[in-house]
């Protein structure tokens, strides 16, 4: 099992075009505090208080974490308490911290460099907090291909973790370990039908599975083929996506040992390095874990996404060479790939989702907040020299663009 914990530094709504030039106060701070107070109460504390009395009291039991540094920042300095609470399981000995950027960003489709940078950020600050150093690599949203294998065994990973989508899959399985082809480490797939069980419709009463005990789950996880069943999850499944009514945290305090007595084994993620690889797999297309698609379209899928994405990261070299730490942490905020989801303008399948996890009444309201932000940047840097007077202004796409209409396929 193995968790994402992810929250955005957000921005100020009410950062305006007549607010470029005159201020620097981007992101919601208040807003982003009264979040993280929620989700902690709802979910982090909780949660981690039922994982941390299963450690405690399983013998074998192990989890694993992928927790973003903009997370990590914000527990510091608004929730000590819930970082306290994650040492504590890491305390144990028996959870694993895996790599990821820093940033939660889109860096490797854009950015080598920068996708470097920030993993190595990352690592630095699970190493200080946590004391380990991560030996498996998790892109932002699951984002995998032939490419990321190669860059991240340069990196000295010995595993990376991806979506099991049928359409890399086919007829196999994703209860096996794979090599990622042309890289030489290993690839760790998502059983998606099993982790969206738990993560989408626990608490679907209309679902021919309602309701799902732990005993029930357990027996789906020993009579699944193949050699490991990968459970790749959202943490704010508990409590926060699946609420406490819905019985979740009575089936996360039973599973461990409903899975132990069904002859099951833990494993951490680094520990299926050692095991045989079934066969070579080749990825070379763009997957995810988003949507009925399974790719990047739920981020670049439009001309705004793409228009904000080119834009943010054309301007990253004179960000850098500002040499001004504050300004390059603004601009490295902005690459969250959070900011581009909001954009999103699917609809139809996958348009609750994006609904639900949307802060704006519109991705074009989403799109001119991040872009007043980077227009500002855009003003601080041309107004220090290190952009040329006539070399670039963020351009801001007109509302009436066919790329801001909620249609399916837009």
């Amino acid at each position: 099992m193995y968790f994402q914990v992810h929250q955005p530094f957000r921005i100020r709504k009410g950062f305006s075009i007549f607010d470029i030039g005159k201020s620097q106060d981007y992101f919601d701070d208040k807003k982003n505090k009264d979040i993280l107070s929620k989700v902690a109460e709802k979910c982090y504390l909780p949660a981690n208080n039922v994982l941390l009395d299963a450690l405690n009291s399983f013998e074998g039991f192990k989890v694993a974490f992928s927790i973003t540094g903009t997370a990590l920042e914000q527990f510091r300095d608004s929730s000590p308490e819930v970082l306290r609470s994650f040492k504590a399981l890491a305390n144990t000995g028996r959870v694993e911290f895996l790599a990821e950027t820093y940033h939660h960003s889109l860096a490797f489709l854009f950015d080598k460099e920068e996708f470097r940078q920030q993993v190595a950020d990352h690592l630095r600050i699970i190493k200080e907090f946590f004391g380990q150093k991560p030996r498996v690599f998790r892109n932002t949203e699951l984002i995998y291909s032939d490419d990321l294998a190669k860059e991240v065994s340069k990196l000295g990973f010995k595993a990376v973790l991806a979506e099991g989508a049928d359409k890399v899959l086919g007829q196999r399985s994703p209860n096996f370990v794979y090599d990622a082809k042309g890289s030489g480490v290993k690839l760790l797939l998502k059983n998606y039908r099993l982790s969206d069980d738990i993560a989408f419709r626990f608490g679907d009463r209309n679902w021919q599975g309602w309701p799902l005990t732990a005993r029930k789950f357990a027996e789906w996880i020993k009579n699944s083929e193949g050699d490991f069943v990968n459970l790749f999850l959202d943490y704010e499944t508990f409590g926060e996506h699946q609420w406490a009514d819905t019985g979740i945290f009575d089936f996360l305090k039973s599973l461990p040992a409903e899975l132990k007595n069904a002859g099951l084994e833990f494993f951490h993620p680094s520990d299926l390095i050692k095991f045989g690889s079934k066969v070579s797999l080749s990825v070379p297309e763009l997957v995810s874990w988003a949507d009925t698609e399974r790719d990047v379209s739920a981020w670049l899928g439009n001309d705004l996404q793409k228009s904000a994405a080119a834009q943010l990261y054309r301007i990253k070299g004179a960000v850098l060479r500002s040499d001004d730490a504050q300004l390059i942490d603004s601009w490295r905020r902005l690459t969250t790939s959070d900011h581009f989801y909001y954009m999103c303008t699917k609809w139809f399948n996958d348009g609750d989702v994006h609904k639900y996890f949307n802060p704006y009444d519109t991705p074009y309201e989403g799109y001119v907040a991040f872009m007043n932000v980077l227009n500002d940047i855009v003003h601080r840097l041309k107004r220090r020299n290190f952009l040329g007077s006539g070399k670039f202004t963020a351009k801001v796409l007109k509302k009436n663009k066919s790329s801001v209409k909620r249609k399916r396929g837009a």
